[in-house]
């Protein structure tokens, strides 16, 4: 087969896999994809289009759930969808657009959209309320794609599986060598700082051959308490004997296609953490444990909980050892070809995430206790579920405080 021939099987196949899903979603009749200007990135990612192509009038792409799918596009731009497969009307003015808009979908109930009710999942909510409003006065309902955009976009093949065990794999050892790395700095009396811990760091992400889109976490004492703290290139803080330090990282290969890892660990400048210090790091780990042992049960049952129950199954420990205020964000996130994915969010604090986990796909389990002016301590690790299994990759997982000087 020819490269231009496999180039044109391609959207061919994605068009049958969306049927396929939308037939297999009760009571939708089919999925409408809308665009202005790069409005709806996951648009582009799920019918695989090039994101830097120069569109300046809006699209839509209809896809019913059996039948040949429409483009409507403007005049000026009656090429931008050109590898999609289907029928093409065209339209110039406001009027026309809407009228045209109208002919798609008439006579359909219930259509999918980037539409989340309530703007519950921002990350699904890409179209704006006038566009459904637009459709809605066309007396069709509008269903959230929220399903649909995980099911096309943190669903993992086996190509991807495998380079996330690598990265998987690589960021554990990296893990190793920053604290072995601190331990031979201390020792020698040299100075080091967060930066200059951040920094060797992501010299070891590329000398193992991977990528990451922005730098990793190294946060000591104080810093630590902030989740997302990123070290200045001056005036970062020295690592120095009885420090706590906490570094999250996060990379991937850089071929295309590939899925990050992301992990985040502490240890101590010392022989043996404080007692509090190892308190607060039992309650995380407690916490981690105990949703991770939640998620297991139910994937081997076959019953797939929401991203919004591992959330409180996981926070309902950290609540109930007194620290529930302490604990700032969502349980865990999406993993895919971005650190955050499209998936479901281990949420139910900033959002309640009523996605259901799927099969192949991946999340990060990272509760965490904040205490301002002293220290924070977090703990994550990566879950991918299969079928019937739950898996965690980069082990040994961490099981207390790294005595970074024992």
């Amino acid at each position: 087969m020819t490269a231009t021939m496999v180039e044109s099987a391609a959207p061919h196949q994605r068009l049958a896999e969306i049927q396929q899903a939308l037939r297999e979603t009760p009571g939708l009749d089919g999925w409408l994809f809308y665009d202005f200007r790069g409005s709806d990135p996951l648009a582009y990612r799920v019918l695989r289009l090039d994101p830097t192509r120069h569109v300046t009038r809006r699209w839509y792409y209809w896809i019913p759930s059996q039948g040949t799918p429409v483009k409507l596009l403007h005049r000026i731009e009656p090429h931008i969808l050109r590898e999609l497969p289907g029928d093409t009307l065209l339209y110039v003015s406001w009027d026309e657009q809407r009228a045209n808009l109208k002919r798609i979908v008439q006579g359909m109930k219930r259509i999918a959209m980037q539409y989340s009710p309530m703007n519950a999942i921002p990350y699904i909510a890409r179209v704006d309320a006038g566009t459904i409003d637009l459709i809605r006065s066309y007396g069709i309902e509008v269903a959230t794609s929220a399903d649909l955009v995980q099911r096309f976009e943190a669903v993992w093949n086996d190509r991807q599986l495998a380079s996330h065990k690598y990265a998987a794999a690589k960021l554990r050892r990296i893990v190793d060598e920053a604290f072995t790395h601190t331990a031979a700095m201390v020792a020698k009396r040299k100075p080091l700082t967060e930066y200059g811990l951040q920094q060797l760091i992501l010299a070891r992400i590329t000398a193992h051959g991977l990528t990451t889109a922005t730098p990793p976490i190294a946060a000591v004492n104080a810093h630590s308490a902030d989740p997302h703290y990123s070290p200045p290139a001056k005036g970062s803080a020295r690592i120095a004997r009885g420090d706590l330090v906490l570094i999250d990282l996060w990379a991937k290969k850089p071929t295309a296609g590939s899925v990050y890892a992301d992990i985040t660990w502490t240890g101590y400048v010392g022989k043996d953490a404080p007692p509090k210090q190892r308190e607060v790091f039992t309650i995380v780990r407690n916490a981690r444990d105990t949703a991770l042992a939640f998620v297991r049960t139910r994937v081997a049952a076959g019953q797939f909980p929401c991203g919004w129950e591992v959330d409180e199954v996981c926070r309902k420990v950290i609540k109930d050892a007194g620290y529930g205020d302490r604990f700032l964000h969502r349980t865990g996130h999406s993993i895919g070809e971005e650190v955050h994915g499209n998936g479901a969010n281990i949420d139910s604090l900033e959002t309640q995430d009523s996605r259901r986990l799927m099969p192949r796909t991946c999340f990060s389990i990272e509760p965490g206790i904040y205490l301002p002016g002293q220290f924070g301590i977090r703990s994550e690790l990566d879950v991918y579920v299969s079928d019937r299994e739950v898996m965690v990759f980069g082990q040994p997982v961490q099981k207390e405080i790294i005595a970074i000087l024992k």
